[in-house]
Formats: C-alpha cells, structure tokens, sequence
C-alpha cells in the first residue's frame, strides 16, 4: 500500500525549514546578459506540454537549448543516479550540470537567489515541504501529462510544486556493533554512546526534520507540537549519544555514523557499502513523508526544465524510484494500469500499521519551533 493512502490532510514531501547558507555557483560560469529569445520565453511561461504543442516539440525546445541544471540531487539518494542517466540515456543532447549534490532543501533556494539572472542558475529544484511552501514566489506553475495520476493530496492545485517520491522515517544500525534498537528508549542506553546521528540540521533538511517528528510521535506527542521530539534529541545528546556529523554513505561504511535515523529507502542503500547495516521502522505510530518536484520560474533552460519534470513523472522513473527503495507518487494509478514493477513493489518494507504526516500548518509550526528551540536544545 502506499503512503498516500495512509496519510491523512494534505501534505506534499520530507519536509525542510530555511535557515541560510548560501551556495555561490556564479565563479563556474559567466552571466546571461542577452535578452531571452521567443522561443524560451514561450517555453518559459508554459503550464503544460500543450503550450508547446505537442510533447514532441517539448522536446525539440528542450534539445535546442542543449543543457539542464540540477542541484541537490545525491546520485545514492532514492536512485536519482539511475534516474539522471536514464534521462541523459534518453536525451543525450542535453547536458546535464549536476550543482552541489549534498546541499539542503534551503540552500537550493538561496543557490537560485544568488544565481538569479546567470546560466549556472538551477533549472528545477526538489523540496521539502516547508522550503517549498515559503518559496513559491520562485516556482512556475506547471502540469505534466500524468498530473491526474498524481493524488490530489500531494500537489499544488496550479502545479507550483508536486510530490514525487516518498517513505517512512526509520533507524538504520551496523548489526556487528549494536542490537536492533525497538524504541526510542533504547537509544538513549550506555550500548549506544556517540553512535547516533540524524541526516542533517532540521532546521534546514527534510531527513532531520523528519526525524523529529518520528521521535515526537513516538513520545506520544502530536505534530501539532513537535516539542517531544526536541525534549528526546536533547536527551540523547546530554547522555552523550548523539554523534554531530553529517550522515553519507561514506560515514556509513567507515562506522563513523553506525546509527542513523533517515528515510527507510536511504537508510537501505547503506546496505550496499556496509553489509551489516540493518533498518528498522520502530512499532507503534510512524512518520511518512514525500519529496516534492518544482520549476525555477528563472530557469535558464526552461523548456529542459519541464521536459526533466515531464521524465520524473513517466512510468520509467517512477519505477526507478522503486528501485531505490522509495514509494512513487503515481504508484496506486501504475498499479491499477499494469506499469508499476510489482516484483519492486513487493520487496518494500511493511509500512506501520499507522502512519501520520504532517499538514503544511503544522510543518510550518514545527519549522518554527525549531528554529526557536533546536540549536540550544542539542548544544
């Protein structure tokens, strides 16, 4: 089943909260002072693949401008690697720029900020919830043409941005060094001192946001106030278990993060480079949350822009992100038209036998909150 089903109000993706860090790519290239043409001007105000004609002439505007920025697109991350080549596979005229893969949700915001107006300008951004909700001044509304697959609850009536791929919050654990934790509870023993890291700063990352709410749930708190999963973080800290290092697949295999808290389809790719790595989705209620696709309104290559939209939303890649371990948008409509992987589908962890997500006014509640609280809460 998938979390669509499970999940209740609207809600979009893995949720992130802007906190600052600006990532500078103006050096890489030289500014697009030239008036845009007609061509990417049409391109650029299109709703929809009808305003280009046809989906073939989509695709000539995108070939025409011969280029794609990405950011913030980990090629271990949900399989975008699989994802970005089957793209470049398909469109080999268009060259892919893969920008600062590692950066947050809020810093592809301020990337597009300070890029604004130049080439080196992301074309497409994918959000958390949060970041997204507070940036919608920067995305052009756009249709794919499997829009009405998509559920009602995860995208924005006119298209400003849609969820895409999604999972569970989970812990992931080296099985050579630790017992599979069955509780928050267990975290917080002596067997785990300086071993458990989360991904990211939530005040800025969807995972780590995520993570919170994970832990206010299953500290019988609600998400209309996420201060249980701040009050548990800040005890894992002072009994000197929280380890304050950013989670990739490189600590992971060094045993520099040997517990993490993260999406149950990233914390399954660790298995790759740590064969003892194990993840668990504790009992009791869990914590589900989609990612969210959306267009630079600036977009240098906007006809590319919405052509790489068009790709995310086919059965191709949403079947890729079944193979990544994550629930795709369109799952329960490929499975009713026979296109999704069934054999993928059905090695998905069970999901928890009740699920919550968070509606946008309580992401941004709990953004707040966290930029109020967090940093001395774990200081």
């Amino acid at each position: 089943m998938s979390i669509v089903s499970r999940r209740r109000s609207r809600t979009a993706a893995g949720i992130a909260f802007v906190a600052a860090a600006t990532v500078a790519l103006a050096g890489c290239a030289g500014s697009s002072d030239a008036a845009p043409s007609d061509d990417s001007t049409a391109a650029a105000s299109a709703t929809s693949v009808a305003d280009f004609g046809t989906f073939a002439d989509l695709e000539a505007a995108a070939k025409a401008e011969g280029a794609l920025n990405v950011i913030a697109l980990p090629r271990d991350w949900a399989n975008y690697g699989a994802v970005l080549d089957a793209f470049a596979a398909k469109y080999p005229e268009i060259s892919i720029e893969e920008q600062t893969p590692d950066a947050s949700s809020a810093e592809e915001i301020d990337a597009a900020k300070t890029n604004d107006g130049l080439d080196t300008a992301p074309d497409v951004f994918d959000l958390g919830l949060t970041v997204a909700l507070q940036s919608t001044d920067m995305f052009a509304p756009y249709k794919v043409e499997n829009w009405d697959d998509i559920p009602e609850a995860l995208k924005e009536p006119t298209g400003l941005f849609v969820g895409d791929y999604g999972g569970y919050m989970s812990v992931g654990y080296d099985s050579s060094k630790f017992d599979a934790p069955t509780s928050l509870a267990d975290l917080l023993g002596d067997a785990y001192r300086g071993s458990v890291a989360i991904n990211g700063d939530p005040t800025q990352a969807g995972a780590a946001f995520a993570a919170v709410g994970l832990a206010t749930v299953q500290s019988d708190g609600t998400l209309d106030d996420f201060q249980p999963g701040i009050d548990f973080f800040s005890e894992l800290n002072k009994a000197g278990n929280m380890l304050k290092v950013d989670v990739t697949s490189g600590t992971v295999a060094s045993g520099e993060t040997p517990v993490v808290f993260d999406w149950d389809y990233l914390n399954a790719a660790h298995a790759e480079s740590n064969p003892n790595w194990k993840v668990v989705v504790f009992p009791g209620t869990g914590y589900a949350g989609y990612y969210n696709q959306a267009i630079n309104k600036n977009a240098p290559h906007p006809a590319a822009a919405r052509l790489w939209q068009e790709f995310l939303y086919s059965d191709e890649a949403q079947n890729l992100w079944l193979a990544g371990g994550a629930r795709p948008a369109r799952m329960e409509a490929m499975q009713t038209a026979g296109t999704l992987d069934e054999d993928l589908a059905s090695k998905l962890p069970a999901a928890p036998d009740d699920t919550v997500v968070p509606t946008e006014e309580q992401s941004t509640q709990a953004g707040t909150l966290l930029g109020e609280k967090w940093a001395a809460a774990v200081s």
